[in-house]
């Protein structure tokens, strides 16, 4: 079966945003004028399409990424909409890691909000161009500009308004398109369905020939062609600026800005046009870079031609009910078809595609074959995890990982019953193959099983899918923080491990200097020891002994993070020495070593930002004062204050019940994870 879109007409897309930016709105009402749904869905009546879990449609939020696929006007559009919830932060990222480009939604009254900065630097980091949608102009307090403002201050990026407003705020009715030149004017009787282009209205038209000549100035430095010509007084074609703007969009130069109203289906179909006139297709991004397997250092290139080996990365599991574990793969290269066998070099596993599936949220479109740039999901792969490349074995190529925050909050669980404890740890083994922040362990000590994510809706989230979907009711004890431990001085400590017992024994002496390390830059390893006789596998040994004693500090056996060990010295016997010597030689001196270098308790602190109306500012800050949190600033947004701050997690749990009951419900807020702290508790 031959390709049916011409792979310069695909755009892989997703929608990223803060909270209630909009997203989920937005990505239904381009379903809708796509015509994939005949009837629209709303998020506040649990009816969106892909909010298709129980709990988003409970709750009102996006909580796993959906993904989706319609075509405007000959181009295919793969979606995903992405969770705004910072629990759900790794949702985004994952997608941004294999999408071409994105919608960076903000709400035209709030501007850029905390979660916004974080999918916006994460986009930042797998290099991804963005169109910014300013959405809800129709709501009190809407300010265009002011979020154009925010965009280049906070972003340090170029934001450059390809819309004009005509009216703020419950007087929005249309748009002015600065590259026709002409107005978009919204039918008031239909929310926006239809829409008539005129000529651009008198009381309009003055600012509108500004916001112009901004434009214009502004594409015009994105080329020393384009900047002669405007230096000379030559008008630019409306070709020109469309192509400027493409190019300075996909090279990451500019970010053009449009704006609408999506709950009241104003400024959607333009928003459709701008997808496919500035993003970039699978061409526009070019070879992806990889490299070999058997040498990290060899660049490996993946065009994105049908006719090049298969290329793709692993970025989803997802446990489907009817057709079981599905894999999301972003095909790369290549072309994948039914029958095809998969390699995964990181496993060195095979695995035969038996379906491939095109999602439309949780309904599947079976498909025989598909072509490089596609996202389609594979069921039934059993040994690929996230991030896992997937490759022709005879053409092999290892594409980068995706790394994901680690969980700082712990919670006890168990199965009400006996029976349901080997299908809890079933249920559990699958939830933490679809999500890679959230982990499972048995405490040592006391049996119990422990659930570990990275704030309370997320393990609120996963109790709650063990119930419904897995059947598994369980019984959870509070939240616990994930503490750490590290040291504050350093010390300089030797390792011995000599044995003889007949036949050959076992001697090993390692010296480890051990140091603070800086917050945030975990374990380190330096060998000053030269010695040209020593064999380079035992200093592997020795750190690798180290590093495997990280995982239970001296003070209550937490993990040890932001340690400094640098080999000092060590001795070797030619007959007797082996790798497991200098490994528990190494371990010993690490462990003696951290208990004379002044170990402490190191506990997670959260940088928080509350949204507040103005008179109840003062009892906000006390209240985060009185859990220990330092107040790091105050700032005004339109007719609301936000209060940053940092506080300890162990403060926090129950903090949205009493923020509620402090400001009559009129408060929102956000934590994302800062930095780890020392803890009050202190090892002597």
């Amino acid at each position: 079966m031959a390709r049916t879109t011409d792979i310069n007409k695909v755009r892989n897309i997703g929608i990223m945003a803060h909270i209630d930016a909009g997203k989920t709105t937005t990505t239904e009402r381009i379903l809708f004028y796509t015509g994939v749904l005949h009837k629209m869905g709303e998020v506040h009546e649990g009816t969106a399409f892909t909010d298709y879990m129980e709990q988003e449609r409970e709750r009102g939020i996006t909580i796993t990424s959906a993904a989706t696929t319609c075509t405007w006007n000959g181009y295919q559009i793969n979606i995903i909409d992405t969770p705004g919830h910072v629990d759900f932060t790794a949702e985004v990222q994952r997608s941004l890691r294999v999408l071409d480009g994105a919608i960076a939604l903000f709400s035209a009254v709030e501007g850029v909000e905390p979660q916004s900065e974080t999918v916006w630097h994460q986009a930042d980091m797998y290099n991804v161009p963005r169109l910014a949608f300013v959405n809800k102009m129709d709501r009190i307090g809407a300010d265009f500009y002011n979020v154009i403002s925010m965009i280049k201050e906070k972003f340090a990026a170029n934001p450059v308004a390809l819309h004009m407003p005509i009216g703020e705020e419950e007087n929005f009715r249309g748009i002015v398109d600065l590259i026709e030149n002409q107005a978009i004017i919204f039918e008031s009787d239909d929310n926006g369905i239809r829409f008539s282009i005129t000529e651009i209205p008198g009381d309009v038209l003055e600012q509108a020939q500004l916001r112009r000549s901004e434009l214009i100035e502004s594409v015009s430095e994105l080329s020393d062609a384009l900047l002669e010509k405007y230096l000379n007084g030559v008008e630019l074609s409306k070709e020109e600026l469309y192509d400027a703007v493409r190019k300075g969009a996909v090279d990451r130069k500019i970010v053009p800005v449009i704006c609408g109203s999506s709950f009241k289906n104003k400024g959607v179909q333009q928003l459709l046009d701008s997808i496919v006139r500035y993003l970039p297709s699978p061409n526009d991004i070019g070879a992806v870079k990889g490299y070999a397997v058997e040498n990290h250092d060899v660049e490996v290139q993946r065009l994105p031609l049908d006719n090049e080996p298969f290329s793709g990365l692993a970025f989803k599991i997802l446990s489907d009910p009817y057709v079981g574990r599905l894999t999301f793969v972003r095909v790369y290269s290549g072309t994948l078809t039914t029958g095809m066998m998969l390699f995964n070099p990181l496993t060195e596993k095979k695995e035969r595609v038996m379906k491939i599936m095109r999602m439309q949220a949780n309904k599947r479109e079976e498909l025989q074959e598909v072509y490089a740039g596609e996202i389609v999901a594979i069921p039934g792969l059993r040994y690929a995890r996230t991030g896992d490349t997937l490759c022709d074995q005879k053409h092999q190529v290892l594409f980068e990982r995706i790394s994901f925050a680690d969980p700082v909050i712990n919670q006890s669980i168990e199965a009400k019953t006996l029976a349901d404890q080997e299908k809890m740890i079933d249920a559990l083994t699958r939830l933490s193959e679809e999500d890679p922040t959230f982990r499972f362990s048995t405490d040592s000590e006391s049996g119990q099983l422990i659930i570990s994510g990275v704030g309370e809706l997320h393990l609120e989230i996963i109790v709650d899918r063990l119930n419904r979907e897995f059947n598994v009711p369980a019984k959870v004890g509070k939240p616990q923080v994930a503490y750490r431990e590290t040291i504050l001085n350093s010390v300089v400590k030797t390792g011995e491990f000599i044995r003889q017992a007949g036949g050959k024994g076992q001697f090993a002496i390692v010296s480890l200097k051990l140091e603070p390390n800086e917050t945030g830059k975990g374990f380190e390893f330096k060998a000053e020891f030269e010695n040209s006789d020593f064999p380079k596998s035992y200093v592997v040994a020795i750190e690798q002994g180290a590093k495997d004693s990280l995982s239970a500090g001296p003070v209550m056996g937490y993990p040890m993070i932001d340690v400094k060990v640098t080999l000092v010295d060590a001795k070797f016997d030619v007959n007797e020495s082996s790798d497991v010597a200098f490994a528990i030689a190494s371990s010993i001196a690490f462990k003696d070593g951290c208990r004379e270098a002044s170990p402490c308790i190191m506990e997670p602190v959260f940088a928080v930002e509350v949204i507040t109306p103005e008179e109840f500012v003062g009892d906000v800050i006390a209240d985060l004062s009185s859990r220990r949190g330092k107040i790091e600033g105050i700032e005004q947004r339109g007719v609301l204050q936000i209060v940053k701050a940092s506080a300890p997690l162990s403060q926090m749990f129950g903090y949205v019940t009493q923020l509620r009951s402090i400001t009559q419900g009129r408060a929102s807020y956000t934590m994302v994870f800062s930095h780890y702290e020392q803890a009050i508790l202190k090892y002597s």
